[in-house]
Formats: structure tokens, sequence, C-alpha cells
């Protein structure tokens, strides 16, 4: 039963992570692309909302902190269907993608 519930936790937490893929790269791709719109707006809110959640749980995804209840893993890819050094190195990766996305949209906003 736990294994079962693992396992649907991490479906569950690798398509959000999917999500939020598609989300800051296309804010990388629109910054890039000069294209602001509405969209590029909806993704620096739901990024910043990502980050709210992560700094209200101390640095965890909630669905890792429900993940530890089934499993006693060390490795950091126990609650997510990602290659481990992806999962140890995530919050670093994306956040700097993030960051430079929105270096560039501040560029593209001052420079109108």
């Amino acid at each position: 039963m736990n294994d079962s519930k693992l396992f649907y936790i991490k479906i569950v937490h690798t398509a959000i992570w999917l999500f939020f893929n598609v989300v800051i790269f296309y804010l990388l791709y629109a910054v890039i692309a000069n294209r602001i719109d509405l969209w590029v707006w909806i993704c620096v809110a739901l990024v910043l909302l990502e980050g709210l959640v992560l700094a209200v749980f101390k640095m965890f995804c909630p669905l890792t902190l429900m993940a530890r209840k089934y499993s006693d893993s060390t490795k950091d890819n126990f609650d997510i269907f990602l290659p481990n050094w992806l999962a140890k190195y995530n919050k670093l990766i994306y956040t700097s993608i993030f960051g430079i996305a929105l270096a560039l949209l501040i560029y593209r906003m001052i420079s109108k």
C-alpha cells in the first residue's frame, strides 16, 4: 500500500515539475524573443508563488514531505521520477534559469 501511495505522489510531483519547466522555459523564450505579454507575468507570478510555498515549507516541496511518510530512502529522487543528480540540483538549476529570465525581463522593461 505504501509503495502505491509513493508511486502516485511521484507521478503528481513529476507532473508539477514538468509544468514548471514549461512555465520557466516559456518565460525565458518570451524575454529572449522580446514577446512580453500577459503570459510572461502569469509565469513570473506562478514561479514566485512556488517560491513562497517552498519558503513556507523550509525549502521542501510539500509533496516531498508527504512522500517521506512512505519512504526512508536517502536519495534525492525518492519522491520524483528524475535522475538523482537533477533532483539534487533542481532548485539551483531552475532558480538560476528563472534569475536569468527575470534579469532579461527587467532589461526589456527598462529599455522600452
